[in-house]
């Protein structure tokens, strides 16, 4: 029995996403994981590396799918290590409310920092699906290098 409090924000964003129910950006998808560019840029190039099955949270995914997630990872991360040549790279995830989660669906955010380190936790801008998909034409040759 998992005791997560899990936001109640349903139907599910990333799964609406990932079918192409909802317009977004996919940078990148496999079998088991795939990589969005958050419309909320927290950071340069703010991605998130996300299951390609429905689980709320990390208690929720399988080894196969915690291996796709984290390679994914490292490999975003590289990619915006080469691209935005930051002089840091934040990774975070979240699970439940008290944790701030906000879609229940397994993520981890992975961007770039910004000036001064860190992300920005205040409200952002949120930006056009044109101006995701130009970020994602920036990482995507590096991500498939």
């Amino acid at each position: 029995m998992i005791h997560l409090d899990v936001p109640d924000a349903y139907p599910c964003a990333f799964c609406d996403y990932l079918s192409g129910a909802r317009p977004f950006t996919v940078l990148h998808r496999e079998e088991l994981a795939a990589v969005l560019v958050t419309r909320e840029q927290r950071g340069p190039s703010h991605l998130l590396v996300i299951t390609t099955r429905h689980a709320p949270t990390v208690l929720d995914i399988n080894d196969m799918e915690s291996d796709a997630v984290m390679r994914l990872v490292r490999k975003v991360a590289h990619a915006i290590d080469q691209v935005e040549k930051r002089p840091g790279i934040a990774i975070w995830q979240n699970n439940g409310v008290d944790a701030h989660q906000a879609i229940p669906h397994f993520h981890i955010h992975v961007a770039g920092t910004i000036d001064g380190g860190g992300t920005e936790w205040d409200s952002v801008h949120e930006l056009s699906i044109e101006e995701t998909e130009a970020i994602a034409e920036r990482l995507r040759p590096e991500l498939h290098a």
